[in-house]
């Protein structure tokens, strides 16, 4: 059982941290559109990377820097992407409310939702290689990946999900401005930070 605690821990302590992904659930709870979907996939996404990790497939990964860089650039270039178009929300007020625009399709969202997974370096480093080194110094690895997971799926869930009651502060156009200035500000820390850090 200590193996499980430990993977939670340290799920959680990873996925805590402001990034995109976290700021795309948290507007989609906000917007109420696709939530379930859009935390099914993170969660899953995140698993799956998990039981790659401990599998082994992170000391792979960590031996292929080509394939890293790749995807620190991709990964780069849609943050930054991202950020303009938030930043244009923010300088916008007429789109900064979550009822004044048609919902995006469930393809669209799932398929963005996979972007801001997949194409962030960070999650292959702290899944896969991290979470998945760490686990073989346990004596159950696979325990610790389903408290790593389970701490995955519960904090996705709560953002999502539990987005709905920060609705109310956020049913004034300047406090969506503020939240999307917020987000395009993070989104190009984050793409520098790929870039240059």
């Amino acid at each position: 059982m200590s193996s499980v605690f430990a993977g939670f821990g340290l799920s959680f302590a990873l996925i805590v941290a402001i990034g995109a992904q976290n700021a795309f659930v948290l507007r989609q709870g906000l917007r109420r559109e696709h939530v379930l979907p859009v935390v099914m996939i993170c969660a899953a996404t995140d698993a799956a990377l998990m039981a790659a990790g401990i599998a082994g497939f992170g000391a792979v990964l960590a031996g292929t820097p080509a394939i890293l860089t790749a995807v620190r650039w991709g990964g780069a270039a849609f943050l930054l992407a991202y950020a303009a178009l938030a930043a244009r929300r923010a300088l916008r007020p007429g789109d900064l409310t979550p009822l004044d625009r048609p919902p995006a399709t469930l393809r669209a969202t799932l398929l963005t939702c996979l972007a801001f997974t997949l194409l962030n370096p960070h999650v292959y480093l702290d899944t896969v290689v991290l979470v998945g080194a760490v686990a073989q110094q346990y004596p159950s690895r696979w325990a610790f990946g389903t408290g790593a997971a389970t701490a995955s799926l519960l904090w996705f869930a709560g953002l999502g999900l539990g987005a709905r009651w920060l609705a109310p502060l956020l049913a004034r156009p300047a406090a969506w401005r503020i939240l999307d200035g917020s987000i395009a500000v993070v989104m190009a820390a984050l793409a520098v930070s790929l870039l240059f850090g």
